[in-house]
């Protein structure tokens, strides 16, 4: 087997300590392996990276362990051509499991080129990720203190959420704020609604009559002080992020223009892919990087269900949003695509169906420096035969006891 990197070194990283192999060619033909432990304390990777460029080694490649890989990485890319390598394409040779015999294996993997390195994005990209996901997480536990707040109320008998569709809203916090400060008559704290609320002030007054007592006040209002908490570093979160992604405003400007994402929702995806479309050479290898489409099972000309790879949860989490967003508009693709899969294998299908759509979309978006442009809603009608379409009508009404005559409408 040819040899594509002559001098290649494969690391095997855990937690506390790393083993590195370097294959050097030697002078006779063939090679030579060099193995050693090294710490993965910062003085330990300092003396792996003076070990590897003593043997002036080219490529290192690494297994994408947990988050024990960053450290390693971001230490050695500025001297060496570093490959984050995917668990699933490498196999340990069997009978030989041991953190040597796995260095050993990597270094021959990246040596004769029979690995692909993962994407990792530049410095910038990583510090928005962070940021983002941050801040994914934070209102992801926003929510869950919300719905907890929806809980405690139904406990004390309290069906504000009844009547209000947002129990955090102006009016319904000023009512659950007084229910703490010790109100309990419905028809004072039905008074407290604003706006197009006042119109519900007699549901109001039915619905704030409860049990409500001390205990609930006690935790509604640990419950409100952590929601509050949360909108401050969320608020803090969001103008950190506008500082990191001014560079690129240009790219999310475009990415809004897709149906269903805003500016927070192109911030998150232009976090996890980058703003350079290179690294994926067509929207099919950025979708199964994503593991936002179906895996290939096709055995003896029989295609089987695939299931999609474990991609970027991060990535499927905000494209996931926005096909819920994009569904819903009106006379778009987005929208008429759902219908026409969820007919056929149901919903769930349909919505992942929607985001692959979206992530193609982005992809050449990125790629090509434009804006969105939908197809329309009668995409799929305009794109087959129509006379075919309408015999196939026909015949369906025809089934159904119904004699058909055909009226072309005026144009």
């Amino acid at each position: 087997m040819d040899v594509v990197v002559e001098r290649a070194a494969g690391l095997d990283i855990a937690k506390g300590s790393l083993v590195a192999c370097v294959r050097v060619p030697r002078d006779g033909g063939g090679y030579r392996v060099h193995k050693r432990k090294f710490s993965t304390l910062t003085a330990g990777l300092l003396e792996l990276a003076g070990w590897l460029a003593e043997h002036e080694v080219t490529r290192v490649g690494m297994e994408s362990t947990s988050d024990y890989w960053k450290p390693v990485f971001y230490l050695l890319e500025d001297q060496f051509e570093c490959w984050l390598l995917n668990a699933r394409h490498m196999r340990a040779v069997p009978g030989r499991k041991t953190d040597m015999a796995d260095a050993e294996w990597i270094a021959d993997l990246v040596a004769h080129g029979l690995v692909r390195p993962s994407f990792v994005p530049p410095v910038p990209i990583r510090r928005l990720r962070d940021l983002t996901r941050r801040r994914a997480l934070l209102t992801a536990e926003r929510t869950r203190e919300k719905q907890r707040m929806e809980k405690l109320l139904e406990d004390a008998g309290v069906k504000l959420s009844i009547v209000a569709t947002d129990i955090f809203g102006v009016s319904a916090r000023t009512m659950i704020e007084a229910l703490i400060a010790g109100e309990r008559d419905g028809q004072v704290l039905a008074e407290l609604a604003k706006g197009r609320m006042r119109a519900k002030r007699r549901d109001l007054a039915q619905a704030l009559l409860g049990r409500f007592n001390e205990h609930h006040a006690f935790l509604a209002e640990m419950i409100l002080a952590n929601v509050d908490h949360l909108d401050t570093m969320i608020a803090q979160l969001d103008a950190r992020i506008s500082q990191q992604v001014a560079p690129y405003q240009a790219q999310i400007d475009l990415l809004d223009t897709v149906p269903g994402i805003d500016q927070a929702g192109a911030q998150a995806i232009l976090a996890e892919i980058g703003p350079d479309m290179s690294q994926f050479p067509t929207p099919g290898h950025l979708a199964s990087w994503a593991g936002a489409c179906p895996g290939n099972n096709k055995t003896g000309g029989v295609s089987r269900p695939g299931k999609a790879r474990p991609g970027n949860r991060w990535l499927r989490a905000a494209l996931g949003i926005a096909a819920l967003g994009a569904v819903r508009t009106r006379n778009s693709y987005a929208g008429a695509l759902f219908r026409r899969i969820a007919a056929r294998r149901g919903g769930k299908r349909a919505h992942k169906a929607v985001a692959h759509s979206l992530l193609t979309a982005i992809w050449h978006i990125l790629a090509g420096g434009v804006e969105h442009h939908d197809l329309g809603a009668d995409y799929h009608l305009n794109r087959h035969n129509p006379d075919q379409l309408r015999r196939r009508a026909i015949a369906q009404l025809e089934r159904l006891g119904y004699h058909v005559d055909l009226t072309p409408t005026a144009a």
